[in-house]
């Protein structure tokens, strides 16, 4: 492990891939650490402005709240009036919000941080199970070969024709009360059909090989066969695939939730997306309740598909040559 980790530390888009997924990875450790805020907790006022500024001015608040409401105001004022809503309360802020507050009034970072916590989590579970699956029907489909081969493909065929992100809607929509676990084993169960598709086509392609055929002779079992002689030439290219299944899951979550179907009662990166949807964040203005949300999600990805790269740069030998 060591050997390949040195190995790929020699690509820079694996280091940069790695060095941003660190770094989120510590702010969700380290943050909670300083920071006892409940990210759910209602603590401030509608759609509040980043007020970093203003909370450390102090001596300008009596005059910030006095001003006169303005046509902004106005229009932020209608659209809540439409969801049974207060107004924007131009109060001093009395509490410290960094990146604002949500349609709720809670405060987006200590939101941010759990949503990301929890979209993380979402998609390294997801990642697993569609890996593992995939993992296992290709290697049989590859290594068995004949009829089994036959009907694991045609299996996989009929999973890769419908697409997986119809199956996982009607899933979602037949499950009742949904947590941010079940959401990953759902995304996760159905996310494996192309890992077995490339799994099965390594798979064929090295069980003819001298090695193995020597072990065959020599009488091992056929699970012996695959974990000691093909799976080792297959480690790297499991990674990647893994890499890809976490990065996918965590966009699908996001989409399942800005349908109203991912996790409930729990912040994620796609829940935050889809209340600042549901309550107009973009129309009234409030960038602060999606924005954020967005770059987080664009950072998470872009980093796993750099870290997928930098790995295929290193053990693809056409690339690496």
């Amino acid at each position: 492990m060591g050997y390949y980790l040195k190995t790929a530390w020699k690509s820079g888009k694996f280091r940069f891939g790695s060095i941003c997924i660190l770094a989120i990875v510590l702010l969700i450790i380290v943050f909670p650490i300083f920071n006892h805020t409940d990210p759910l907790a209602m603590n401030g006022g509608l759609f509040e402005k980043p007020n970093l500024v203003e909370y450390l001015k102090g001596g300008d608040l009596g005059n910030a709240a006095s001003s006169a409401p303005t046509a902004d105001d106005a229009v932020a004022a209608d659209i809540m009036a439409q969801f049974g809503l207060t107004a924007i309360k131009k109060e001093p802020p009395k509490v410290l919000h960094v990146l604002g507050t949500d349609n709720f009034g809670r405060d987006v970072l200590a939101e941010l941080v759990a949503a990301t916590r929890t979209s993380l989590i979402i998609g390294i579970v997801a990642g697993i199970i569609a890996t593992i699956i995939g993992m296992i029907i290709g290697l049989i489909a590859g290594y068995v070969g004949g009829q089994v081969d036959n009907i694991l493909t045609s299996v996989n065929n009929i999973f890769i024709v419908i697409p997986s992100f119809v199956i996982l809607i009607l899933i979602s929509v037949s499950i009742g009360s949904r947590n941010y676990m079940t959401t990953a084993m759902v995304i996760g169960f159905t996310a494996w059909p192309w890992t077995a598709r490339s799994v099965r086509a390594q798979t064929s392609s090295l069980r003819n090989r001298d090695h193995v055929n020597l072990s065959k002779i020599s009488g091992h079992s056929m699970w012996s066969i695959i974990i000691r002689d093909i799976l080792p030439y297959l480690g790297s290219y499991v990674m990647m695939a893994f890499i890809l299944q976490v990065s996918s899951a965590i966009l699908s979550e996001a989409s399942l939730s800005m349908l109203g179907l991912g996790p409930q009662n729990v912040a994620s990166l796609g829940l935050m997306m889809s209340w600042a949807m549901q309550f107009s964040a973009l129309q009234v203005g409030a960038w602060w309740a999606f924005l954020p949300v967005v770059l987080m999600i664009t950072l998470i990805t872009y980093s796993l598909n750099l870290v997928n790269s930098g790995l295929d740069q290193i053990f693809n030998p056409q690339l690496r040559s």
